[in-house]
């Protein structure tokens, strides 16, 4: 014990030096003793303070400063954490961080309208406005100086804060700014401007956080996961401009849609979403239960058949623009539940539908982009696109003429007969094409015109008319052609935007149809229509003729927003839970 206490001055030579000659030793010994215990104390005692400040900076770190860079360095979740501890030890202190109003007196848009014309460097300081938005930048430059962008109604304007413009009274500027941070909702009380190089800005004297955002959001290169833009749109809307454009364009769509009608003599009406049968298309309807009555209902798969009830009442021209849902598989073209738009027209038939349908597309067309072609990325952003020219009249191809054209096999009447179901089975093998399931006349029908002509026309809509009757039991008989009916459908690179025809409003004949379908539900076929009793009541009170068109607005807006997945377009698709 005595050598270690020993050991800080035995290995200084002069310490030595004294520790044997000079009578003073016990003196010097005592002094470099407890200083040499200072020292280590000294030394364990700062030690220790910097773990405990350590450690109090892991455990509450110190609030996010807007300017610092390093924010975007941070953990998604330390950024939320600490945003959290922030806002809610504000409300600790009184502080409404969710105020219940702000009353704005100018949006963005007419903010920047109203005074483009300023010249650079020109203040308004008397003209004292409001104006909110969400803080989509923040930067700074010094403590007295902050830029940020404001965003609002599909518009981006600079705030320019400056100290010397700031309303000292109300808050400390470097307080009031260090805490927003991107995606805060503000209000701001300023005056409008242009900087000195004449950038349009507002110069706030107070800005107020309406709302803060929590979380941290997307840098400036935009959110690409699709499954996070998909689950989470709002973030998708908020972060990516040309997503918000898809929506603004498909709204577009709609009114044009509603307008075109209108102007035609349609009214909008609304028809039932639940049923006591799902009729007016071929598909499997989603089930649902009313607990009161104790009845299974339907959720509608089509508008068709009370859009035509109508028709009987006396309303001439009807159309209806909503929900419809089909309990079926999920891919890019489809949805289980999408938005058709159904319209009934009396005392029209086929070829006034065919005539209606090339000026709605071309108008349609040219109202939202000056002119009749577009481009199209059909196969997906990474590779070229083709051109789609709108200009009428389209194309028209006979489902069987052209089948029998292609396959060089004569498809004979009737056609569910054993002899034409086994020439139809034979192509499809001979082919390699997917057999359908069951294998009935209409669904082998169709699953030849999907494979060898819905893709003839690549460039320009076209349509697919005279279909057999076996595949359209609502659809009138052609009045000229004995087993098909005067039907078309309008395909756009290969896929169906648009269905129609001239309507069947013979009872007898409806009631045929019907069980004929219900022949294909015995063998399997799930998607065969129900027969609608109270419907063919309806027939016989008297349809007058007519024709009925119905169309998916999803797909004609991915056609017309250059969008490979439906997803895209519809702004909450259906999507498989994570966990």
């Amino acid at each position: 014990m005595l050598t270690l206490l020993f050991l800080p001055i035995l290995k200084n030579k002069n310490l030595n030096r004294q520790f044997f000659f000079n009578n003073k030793f016990l003196t010097l010994f005592e002094h470099n003793f407890k200083t040499n215990i200072i020292k280590v104390q000294f030394t364990t005692m700062t030690e220790k303070r910097e773990h405990v400040i350590s450690d109090q900076k892991k455990a509450n770190p110190p609030p996010m400063n807007a300017n610092k860079e390093d924010d975007a360095e941070l953990d998604p979740r330390l950024y939320f954490e600490n945003r959290s501890k922030l806002i809610l030890s504000q409300q600790e202190k009184g502080i409404n961080t969710y105020p219940h109003k702000f009353e704005r007196t100018i949006t963005i848009p007419d903010f920047i309208e109203k005074y483009k014309d300023l010249q650079n460097g020109e203040h308004l300081e008397e003209t004292i406005l409001n104006m909110t938005g969400r803080i989509m930048r923040v930067s700074s430059s010094g403590q007295k100086l902050r830029f940020f962008d404001l965003v609002g109604d599909g518009k981006r304007i600079q705030v320019l804060a400056n100290y010397s413009f700031h309303d000292k009274e109300k808050s400390n500027f470097v307080e009031c700014y260090d805490k927003i941070k991107r995606g805060d909702i503000v209000g701001i009380i300023g005056f409008p401007g242009k900087s000195k190089k004449g950038e349009l800005s507002i110069f706030p004297k107070e800005t107020i956080v309406l709302s803060p955002c929590l979380h941290m959001l997307p840098m400036k290169y935009g959110l690409k996961d699709t499954e996070i833009r998909y689950r989470q749109r709002y973030l998708d809307l908020l972060i990516n401009e040309s997503t918000r454009n898809v929506f603004i364009t498909r709204t577009k769509i709609i009114n044009f849609l509603r307008n075109f009608l209108n102007n035609q003599g349609f009214i909008e009406v609304e028809t039932p979403s639940m049923n006591l049968m799902a009729g007016g298309a071929s598909a499997r309807p989603f089930i649902t239960h009313h607990n009161d009555l104790d009845l299974d209902l339907y959720l509608r798969i089509a508008t068709e058949l009370p859009l035509k009830m109508l028709i009987v009442g006396g309303l001439d021209r009807v159309y209806e623009i909503g929900k419809v849902f089909r309990n079926e598989g999920i891919d890019n073209t489809h949805n289980p539940e999408f938005t058709s738009c159904e319209f009934y027209w009396a005392y029209a038939d086929y070829y006034d539908l065919i005539k209606w349908s090339e000026e709605f597309f071309s108008k349609l067309v040219y109202h939202l982009f000056g002119s009749y072609k577009i481009l199209y990325n059909k196969d997906g952003p990474e590779n070229d696109p083709i051109e789609i020219d709108f200009t009428p009249p389209y194309p028209k191809i006979s489902l069987v003429e052209e089948l029998e054209k292609i396959t060089k096999v004569k498809l004979d009447q009737p056609f569910d007969s054993p002899e034409t179901i086994n020439k139809m089975i034979n192509i499809i093998k001979e082919n390699n094409i997917e057999m359908p399931n069951p294998p009935t006349a209409a669904k082998l029908l169709d699953q030849l015109a999907s494979h060898f002509i819905e893709n003839i026309y690549q460039n320009q809509p076209f349509f697919i008319i005279e279909h057999p009757q076996i595949m359209s039991p609502l659809a009138k008989y052609h009045r000229s052609k004995p087993g098909l009916t005067e039907r078309l459908e309008m395909f756009i690179c290969g896929k169906e935007v648009l269905n129609a025809y001239t309507e069947l409003n013979d009872p007898f004949k409806q009631k045929e149809c019907f069980a004929s379908q219900q022949k294909d539900k015995e063998k399997g076929d799930t998607e065969a229509f129900h027969c609608d009793a109270a419907f063919c009541t309806s027939l016989e009170y008297g349809l007058p003729p007519t024709g009925g068109l119905g169309l998916g607005i999803d797909r004609i807006t991915m056609f017309l927003t250059n969008k490979n997945s439906i997803k895209d377009v519809i702004l909450f698709p259906t999507m498989k839970p994570v966990n």
